[in-house]
């Protein structure tokens, strides 16, 4: 026998079977115990919820021979003929291909012959919403009053285009999208049955990118499981397989985009392509990311967070460390950017330019002039923040006025009474301490072993320098993000021990904020500077 897909082999055949829709397998099998049948149903829901499949036990239970307890028995000749679609009682029909007037005519003429074994004759006319307006039409007297012996079951996707006529003439069950927790259950129970081994995070992410679609998930384990034959299949295969990326990418490319390096996100996103990885998917993923990302911040009841976010403990620490180096505003512009590039991605033959073009929009928010709420609102707040920083400049007589040509002969700072601004001061290091020279000569390699990368690129972007006493380390940033991810207590002690570690040197360390127009290098030194210049001159003098 050939090979079966595993939604065909492992489609329930009962109504104890179905997963996910509780609500309507116990109010059908109610009816089916109670002799309370309608005549008339409408099955509503995303794809692969079971909509099809509940119709077919329900066609089963209805000309069941001995039903048990509103499920179909599976073994007298009623259930069996239907199984194997040989029934003459159930007839299929796919509005898709057969939606036309005269098909439905056919229908109407064919309900006023009685069924020649069983009690009814169940019509399951599938995705029905793209039937024509005369075809509804047609349906419209057949479907209010059709002979005791007759049921409809209609089937879609789509339950906004079906007219209000036909819709109050049928019993509506709308199916929900199916758990995380249920699918992933429900592969779990399959794959045991099939004597295969698939990693538990897998599993998991396949539940995720199923989308509440029992069908789906089916399919995608089916695709990787093919791939990796005969193999256990793993978290890093499943990922391979279908195109997608770990969480440290997502968390690796904000902290890219939050540092404005432009360039570094263009490598990463070359580097996904080189692996093959699928970019709607990518940003797709990358949105899941980021919404969770601000439900963290937005929820102050920790209990709840683990319903809220499916993900583990691990994981959802990481969350809450990603989270507290970003505001609430700036996720919700990167969800909305990122989603309207998903949509279209759908239908773009340029996806790669797309993608680029909108993370370049994401390092760079001056470049976004779409003139909405948001964007206005961000531009009203760097307005005022301007305007209150000028106004503390004036109060304390540090703005200074200067004339842009003096005339010949005139006073800069005389009797014009134009102010002239001090030189700015530059502090000199006269002298390096030998333990601060060899944490300054192994910085790069410092900061690299630490393991979060969004708190790699903000030391990257740093100015080091000596602190005034002469014996401390002073980090200076001019963005706020970075100064804000890296000043917290914590953080500052995690780059002490970290120091500590790789050179068994403990250090003071004091995180300072640049003004947005204080220029480092008029006014500090930085070590690593110092130290390459030396080596440089050591070279030199070796070579003479």
């Amino acid at each position: 026998m050939s090979y079966q897909a595993l939604y065909r082999k492992w489609r329930p055949t009962a109504f104890s079977d179905v997963k996910g829709q509780d609500h309507i397998v116990t109010t059908l099998r109610n009816q089916i115990k109670s002799d309370r049948i309608g005549h008339a149903y409408l099955f509503c829901g995303t794809r692969g919820t079971g909509k099809t499949t509940i119709a077919k036990i329900f066609a089963k239970a209805v000309n069941c021979e001995h039903p048990i307890d509103g499920n179909p028995c599976g073994e007298c000749p009623a259930c069996k003929a239907i199984a194997a679609g040989t029934s003459m009682n159930v007839i299929e029909i796919d509005a898709a291909s057969n939606n036309g007037v005269d098909n439905i005519r056919e229908i109407r003429d064919e309900v006023q012959y009685s069924p020649t074994e069983g009690k009814y004759k169940v019509y399951i006319i599938d995705e029905v919403h793209m039937l024509s307006i005369g075809a509804f039409n047609a349906l419209l007297k057949t479907l209010e009053e059709p002979p005791s012996y007759v049921i409809f079951i209609l089937a879609t996707t789509e339950a906004h285009k079906i007219p209000i006529t036909i819709l109050s003439r049928c019993q509506r069950y709308d199916f929900h999208r199916i758990s995380i927790e249920t699918i992933s259950d429900r592969l779990s129970e399959l794959m045991k049955a099939e004597n295969i081994n698939v990693e538990e995070r897998a599993i998991r992410y396949i539940a995720k990118a199923a989308d509440g679609s029992m069908r789906d998930a089916l399919s995608l384990i089916d695709q990787c499981i093919a791939f990796y034959l005969g193999q256990d299949l793993k978290y890093e295969n499943v990922l391979e397989v279908l195109g997608a990326v770990d969480t440290a990418v997502f968390e690796n490319m904000l902290a890219l985009i939050m540092s404005s390096d432009a360039a570094g996100c263009m490598q990463l996103i070359e580097q996904l392509i080189m692996q093959g990885r699928e970019l709607g998917q990518f940003v797709n993923d990358f949105i899941w990311y980021l919404r969770n990302l601000l439900l963290v911040k937005t929820t102050d009841d920790e209990s709840k967070l683990a319903d809220i976010i499916d993900v583990s403990e691990d994981s959802l620490a990481q969350l809450k460390s990603d989270s507290s180096k970003i505001d609430e505003g700036t996720l919700m512009r990167y969800i909305r950017v990122l989603s309207d590039l998903s949509n279209e991605l759908k239908f773009s033959t340029q996806k790669r330019i797309k993608l680029e073009v909108t993370i370049i929009k994401m390092c760079k928010p001056s470049m976004e002039k779409n003139d909405s709420v948001e964007e206005l609102a961000g531009r009203v707040t760097l307005l005022e923040n301007n305007l209150e920083k000028t106004c503390k400049e004036l109060e304390s007589g540090a703005f200074a006025v200067s004339s842009p040509v003096p005339s010949v002969g005139a006073s800069i700072s005389g009797t014009d009474g134009i102010q002239s601004q001090k030189p700015v001061e530059k502090r000199v290091i006269e002298a390096l301490p030998d333990d601060v020279r060899q944490i300054a000569a192994s910085w790069n390699g410092i900061i690299n072993t630490i393991d979060d990368p969004m708190y790699v690129a903000f030391l990257r972007q740093c100015h080091v320098t000596l602190a005034k006493d002469g014996i401390s380390l002073e980090i200076m940033v001019k963005s706020t993000s970075a100064y804000n991810a890296i000043s917290r207590e914590e953080e500052v002690n995690r780059l002490i021990d970290v120091i500590e570690e790789r050179t068994g040197i403990k250090v003071n360390i004091i995180i300072t904020k640049l003004a947005d127009d204080e220029d480092f290098q008029n006014r500090f030194t930085d070590i690593r500077e110092l130290v390459n210049m030396d080596i440089e001159v050591d070279d030199k003098e070796e070579y003479i």
